[in-house]
């Protein structure tokens, strides 16, 4: 027996909200005004079945919507989805008083994401390769993932089954990501632990026969065939393995495209948060640039990377915790432009600093709104001037979005 409920409005995670006598039900793949039939567990609800759908309803492009927890907005048309993805950042700035108008969102999925993450599980005797359904550890077994490139979408699975088989001696959870580069795979597998030498030279064999570029575990290279290579502008790029990138292609073109028409006259450019180089390697083509992050994995990758490129001017890097050390006013102040793009938890120590300082122009990239809104309040309250914000959707079918904010001096602000 489920119950009966109507759904007033969406969540901030893309989940329809009923308000009932015993308070709000979170629902997801549901729309405003649909009346649908769920199974309730406590304010959280499964949906059973749709009774009167919203004309903003589609039949998803993939069969595994109903079970997968990956993709949250397949059901919704596309002009309904842009709109609400659009309206949570408008809301979100909203709240922090901050009044900027939101430019129209950028689709930046292009050929799908470039790097997933699959699980591995022996729940039982058997082996369960997949995705994690909604709010559950329970595999999603799957052949296919729609949303990925098309050279990664069909091989993925078929590589974590393989690695799976190889190590389910040890039953451990593995959780393996698989990144498409340009000279082929780049896997790293976490969960398993050390390695016995038999497992290593076993994966070595493997990794032959799939013809990956480059297989480790837990970051640890067991053996790399081919540099796992990204273009970053004019540079090629072999990051950490299981290091940070970008979802897409598109996604990371998009941005570095407004990250250095921002930064287009500055001569001396900070890039904060910098991973291995995407915006720094673009930014070098015109300006200097000092990159900073605390991997130093990631830094020796970005500096190999600038010598081997002609024609760039200098990058010098710093391995740095800018969460505990961000750079102080007096460093800032030696820089035309600062780039920040740090990861979910925002910059609130980095933003402080920078409120301080006389940098004329910051451009803040940022993949969660609320963290966005908070650092941009402090800039502003700082006396920077908020003149875009641009949101990009290379988080397709999901409730995330990455923004761009660009935030400038005025004359007389800097020079005091």
């Amino acid at each position: 027996m489920g119950e009966q409920v109507i759904i007033e409005r969406l969540g901030a995670k893309a989940d329809g909200i009923a308000e009932t006598a015993s308070g709000p039900v979170f629902v997801p793949k549901t729309l405003p005004g649909e009346t649908v039939t769920i199974e309730r567990d406590g304010s959280r609800a499964d949906l059973i079945r749709v009774d009167a759908a919203s004309p903003e309803r589609e039949t998803p492009f993939c069969p595994y919507f109903d079970e997968c927890g990956g993709c949250a907005t397949q059901h919704m048309k596309h002009g309904f989805y842009q709109a609400w993805k659009q309206e949570i950042l408008a809301r979100t700035l909203r709240q922090a008083r901050i009044e900027t108008p939101v430019e129209p969102m950028i689709d930046a999925h292009g050929d799908g994401r470039r790097r997933v993450t699959l699980h591995v599980r022996f729940p039982d005797r058997s082996m369960h390769v997949g995705y994690m359904a909604a709010r559950s550890h329970r595999i999603v077994a799957i052949a296919f993932c729609p949303i990925a490139e098309p050279g990664l979408k069909e091989q993925a699975p078929v590589i974590a089954r393989a690695i799976g088989e190889h190590l389910k001696g040890a039953r451990k959870p593995l959780d393996i990501q698989i990144t498409n580069t340009r000279t082929g795979f780049d896997v790293d597998v976490r969960g398993h632990g050390p390695l016995k030498d038999s497992d290593r030279l076993s994966l070595i064999g493997l990794a032959e026969r799939l013809d990956l570029s480059r297989l480790s575990i837990h970051g640890d290279v067991i053996v790399e065939r081919r540099p796992p290579a990204i273009a970053m502008g004019r540079a090629s790029v072999v990051p950490p393995a299981g290091s940070f990138l970008q979802a897409t292609r598109l996604g990371e073109e998009t941005l570095a495209s407004f990250v250095t028409e921002a930064c287009g006259r500055a001569k001396r450019v900070a890039d904060l948060f910098s991973g291995s180089g995407p915006f720094a390697l673009r930014l070098a083509e015109k300006s200097e640039v000092h990159a900073v992050e605390h991997d130093q994995g990631s830094m020796t990758a970005l500096d190999k990377a600038f010598r081997a490129t002609p024609g760039l001017r200098r990058i010098t890097t710093e391995a740095r915790d800018l969460f505990r050390r961000p750079l102080l006013t007096p460093e800032l102040n030696a820089f035309d432009a600062v780039v920040l793009d740090p990861p979910r938890a925002g910059a609130e120590a980095q933003a402080k600093q920078l409120a301080a300082s006389k940098v004329p122009l910051v451009v803040s990239v940022s993949c969660d709104a609320a963290t966005f809104a908070r650092d941009t309040a402090i800039l502003t309250s700082g006396g920077y001037r908020l003149e875009r914000v641009i949101p990009v959707d290379q988080f397709k079918h999901s409730p995330h979005l990455e923004v761009i904010g660009i935030l400038r001096r005025d004359a007389v602000k800097k020079r005091r």
